[in-house]
């Protein structure tokens, strides 16, 4: 190659190497999920020792935070502050987690994290007070014998710590690792339950999403089609029992196991809401729930859902719109973390 012809060569090299990330940066795909909305990131611990663990959905600016308790044994830290009658909106973090009532440990060290980080409500004298709230589901039947294994506040610090607007993994993960459904006839008909995230974008900029862990005592049903997709499976472990029928037929052939159930999920929006609003908001979220779970809200599942608002979209806000859209990806959450 002449000199002239190197020369433009390594011009057009050089151009590479300065367009090509550029060019990355424009055609990355972008999060999906909770994490589709900006100031949203998600974290996930799960232990090694055994299937738990907890999951993190960080606004690390703040958020309107709101939550609506269904269930009949709930397990749950925080949710007087999102009282709308109560003085701070701002929240922080949700946490989700594994553990049962111990696994609320996990909430400390996600605020020690945040801590860290000088994120909070403001108190004076340079100090903050992270604001966070959380439930949990229960999963201790997947402890070992005379073993304690449950979330802690390391397993909330290193959740929080891994915290990104990444798309989230879902299933196994996190808190959804010992989440299992279908136990209304026991645990040996039951089958693996999971985490889930899904998010609907409008064309005005509105963006509306979930995220959810399935822990539930009964089916998982597709609304779309009225067809079980996960639950109790039948003596032959081939199909499904179909609760619906059993229940109206009260030919249920084991006891309910007690509180050894949840759903638990945070569904949030870049709108600009109050607390009255946010808390609406996640009221709305619960048919979601309802559409995709049989039975659902019952006195052996602890339903909890939060609701987070960040603000970043300055559109005229639609409760009525924005609560539908948040049952909607409700279910698509819930659909997805059940999938294998």
């Amino acid at each position: 190659m002449n000199a002239p012809l190197l020369h433009v060569s390594r011009w057009l090299f050089g151009i590479n190497l300065l367009i090509a990330p550029l060019l990355v940066a424009q055609t990355a795909t972008p999060a999906t999920g909770i994490t589709a909305i900006p100031g949203i990131e998600v974290g996930h611990h799960t232990l090694s020792a055994r299937a738990t663990g907890c999951t993190v959905i960080l606004a690390r600016a703040g958020a309107v935070g709101g939550v609506d308790v269904r269930g009949g044994a709930p397990g749950t830290s925080g949710t007087n502050t999102l009282d709308p009658i109560n003085l701070v909106d701002q929240v922080h973090a949700i946490v989700l987690t594994g553990g049962s009532a111990y696994g609320l440990a996990s909430v400390d060290g996600v605020m020690r994290y945040l801590e860290d980080e000088k994120i909070g409500f403001e108190v004076g004298r340079g100090k903050v007070v992270p604001i966070v709230a959380g439930a949990v589901i229960f999963d201790l039947q997947l402890e070992p014998e005379g073993q304690r294994m449950r979330p802690d506040a390391n397993a909330g610090y290193l959740a929080a710590q891994s915290a990104s607007s990444a798309t989230p993994a879902e299933g196994a993960v996190g808190a959804g690792a010992g989440a299992t459904i279908g136990k209304l006839l026991g645990a040996d008909r039951a089958m693996r339950g999971g985490f889930g995230t899904a998010s609907i974008t409008l064309p005005n900029g509105l963006i509306v999403a979930a995220a959810v862990v399935v822990n539930a005592a009964g089916d998982i049903v597709d609304p779309a089609t009225g067809q079980i997709i996960a639950g109790a499976r039948d003596a032959s472990g081939e199909g499904f029992a179909d609760m619906r029928q059993i229940l109206r037929s009260g030919d249920q052939t084991a006891d309910p196991l007690p509180v050894e159930n949840t759903t638990i999920g945070v569904v949030a929006t870049n709108a600009q809401l109050t607390k009255a609003q946010a808390t609406k908001m996640a009221q709305m979220a619960q048919d979601g729930l309802a559409r995709t779970t049989y039975p659902a809200h019952s006195m052996i599942d602890g339903d909890t859902v939060f609701s987070l608002a960040t603000g970043g979209w300055t559109g005229p806000a639609d409760v009525s719109q924005i609560g539908a859209l948040a049952a909607d990806v409700m279910t698509e959450a819930i659909l997805r973390a059940v999938q294998p």
